[in-house]
């Protein structure tokens, strides 16, 4: 697929709209600021960027605990979302859902989500809802390699697959499952040859080159919107921070980590761009001044806002 300047242009911003926030949160979180868990997205910049860059405003996202990411690349407002994660009521969920419970219907953001391997049946029933009412609106469930070996994703494949819906599994291979890598999890190399028990396309791409994800997952999605069905898309990247913030990382090795920073997805593009003509130095340095002045405007919004009156505790929650 081919991507105009423009759009390289704004995926670079949006992985560095991503970097930026996350880093933000690191600091905040190792400071006392932030309530509850927080799952930072550095290193992974380029699956949901690349991925999101291939929706139209209308279609939907499936997310994860890890979701901050598929958020942004989807046009997520960045006061409200730090607002929610601040536990404010100025917040997408008005305080009450945190990091991990992010939703913006409007935007197709149907929720990231606490539970691993949830978002799949989501995923399809939004699909299934598209499918019926005609209207060629496509999914991407966004799912991690833990997830993978959950039974509620292989029964949203196995019926996505059966009902030819238009959804594309976008899964986020970092090497781990909270603290297990995959070669003990797993008796596949390649999440994505699970996709031939399925009948449908499975591919594996590096999923730190955001144009090999955008067009991959382009390719998935014109497939599904014109009514052939889902993929399953691997994206082999891999997270820079712990599980959670507050993980020491005890299980991995600090030569590993070594080795994907190498790889850092923004640099590499940012060159890539800069080699083309595409993008300047002084450009590039001028997206990262207007995200950094766009991140400040967000936290001095949700540091500002109000928090939850107990009086509201049960409103908007629902069983």
């Amino acid at each position: 697929m081919s991507i105009d300047k423009e759009k390289m242009i704004q995926m670079f911003a949006t992985m560095t709209r991503i970097r930026q926030f996350e880093t933000k949160l690191q600091e905040f979180f190792a400071a006392g600021k932030i309530p509850g868990f927080v799952h930072l997205y550095i290193g992974e910049e380029a699956v949901a960027t690349g991925a999101c860059a291939t929706l139209r405003d209308q279609d939907y996202i499936t997310s994860t605990h890890r979701g901050h990411g598929h958020l942004i690349a989807k046009g997520g407002d960045l006061k409200r979302m730090m607002a929610e994660i601040f536990g404010k009521r100025t917040g997408y969920c008005k305080g009450k859902g945190g990091s991990m419970h992010i939703a913006d219907v409007e935007l197709g953001i149907l929720g990231a989500n606490g539970i691993v391997g949830g978002g799949g049946p989501i995923a399809n029933g939004a699909a299934l809802a598209s499918k019926y009412r005609g209207n060629d609106r496509v999914v991407v469930c966004f799912f991690g390699d833990g997830a993978s070996n959950q039974g509620t994703t292989q029964e949203a494949l196995n019926l996505a697959s059966a009902w030819r819906l238009p959804v594309v599994f976008v899964n986020e291979n970092n090497g781990y499952g909270i603290s297990c890598p995959t070669c003990k999890s797993m008796a596949v190399a390649d999440i994505a040859d699970r996709a031939a028990a399925y009948d449908i396309p499975g591919v594996v791409v590096d999923g730190n080159d955001v144009t090999a994800v955008y067009e991959a997952v382009g390719e998935a999605v014109k497939r599904a919107r014109t009514g052939d069905g889902p993929s399953l898309i691997e994206c082999k990247t891999y997270r820079w921070r712990g599980h959670f913030e507050g993980d020491a990382c005890v299980y991995r090795d600090d030569c590993e980590l070594e080795d994907w920073v190498k790889k850092d997805p923004i640099p590499r593009f940012e060159k890539k761009l800069q080699a083309e003509g595409i993008l300047s130095v002084e450009k590039a340095e001028a997206i990262r001044k207007a995200i950094a002045a766009e991140l400040d405007a967000a936290i001095a919004f949700a540091e500002q806002s109000p928090l939850p009156e107990a009086s509201e505790i049960l409103e908007d929650v629902y069983a």
